[in-house]
């Protein structure tokens, strides 16, 4: 009896969890609505014209989100940091490495903008695109094992190809380099970068390595301003290791939990000369 009365009271507390975060997620959507489409309040300019209507995309991810029991993969404040970026730079061009239950939310703050995905399992991006048809995400496959890590590091930091040339990733002859992703990737200008993916739990897998430094260059290699990198699970080896030095602890703006935020500049003017400040 006892036993059943916890494994109750445990169902109601996820019940209240997940309804707490569904909650938190509709008030972001408002604000973001209000904010894109609401003119500044003159009150002679009030009539019945005046009103909107919820954008097609937003009004998806409010279906979808109040009919779905998933958890998102991110806690609320790492989601936040994110947020206030996308606050004020979308509609912009927003890169995600992994696709999953939160894609459709990341691609409705970037309301208007371009949000794409990078995701090594083909027959998981068949599953989210089949229940959210409007995301764009591309497949590709990582060909490194956690365990190159430690090599990996030590070629990044000790190759001069690894430090000089930072133009298209495409051309560096760094190991590090990503050279045959999507073409996406490299031809479009990202405002936004999170990287919550490849998997990278279990020696045998993939993991970020190659994806960190790949991201610094196509930072570094636009036209001008700063690009906004955010690294998630970054109290792991790779992603603390790699993050710190390819993406820079100069560079580092702050961390919540498992989520560090970086802001990287644009190395085109050749004012920059040292690879890390």
């Amino acid at each position: 009896m006892k036993e059943n009365q916890i494994t109750s009271k445990k169902q109601q507390t996820m019940i209240m969890n997940k309804l707490i975060l569904s909650c938190i997620f509709f008030i972001f959507l408002l604000y973001l609505i209000l904010r894109a489409n609401s003119p500044p309040f003159k009150l002679k300019n009030l009539s019945i014209n005046s009103c909107n209507k919820i954008p097609p995309s937003l009004a998806e991810s409010f279906l979808h989100y109040a009919t779905t029991n998933r958890t998102m993969q991110q806690k609320h404040d790492e989601i936040s940091i994110t947020l206030k970026v996308l606050e004020k730079k979308s509609p912009c061009n927003f890169l995600v490495f992994g696709l999953g239950f939160d894609s459709l939310m990341w691609s409705s703050f970037n309301h208007n903008g371009r949000t794409v995905f990078i995701e090594e399992n083909i027959d998981w991006i068949h599953k989210i695109t089949k229940e959210v048809p409007s995301l764009e995400a591309y497949q590709y496959t990582y060909e490194t094992r956690l365990d190159q890590a430690p090599e990996l590091l030590s070629i990044g930091k000790r190759e001069d190809s690894c430090k000089k040339n930072l133009g298209d990733p495409r051309n560096s002859k760094c190991p590090l380099a990503l050279t045959n992703m999507p073409k996406e990737v490299y031809e479009i200008e990202w405002d936004l970068i999170m990287i919550d993916a490849p998997t990278g739990s279990y020696y045998d897998l993939p993991g970020r390595m190659k994806v960190i430094y790949t991201v610094g260059l196509l930072a570094r290699n636009r036209e001008n301003g700063e690009t906004d990198v955010f690294v998630h699970d970054c109290k792991r080896y790779v992603e603390d290791k790699f993050s710190r030095n390819f993406l820079c602890e100069g560079y580092i703006r702050g961390q919540v939990r498992n989520l560090r935020h970086f802001t990287i500049p644009s190395y085109r003017s050749g004012l920059i000369n040292s690879f890390c400040p």
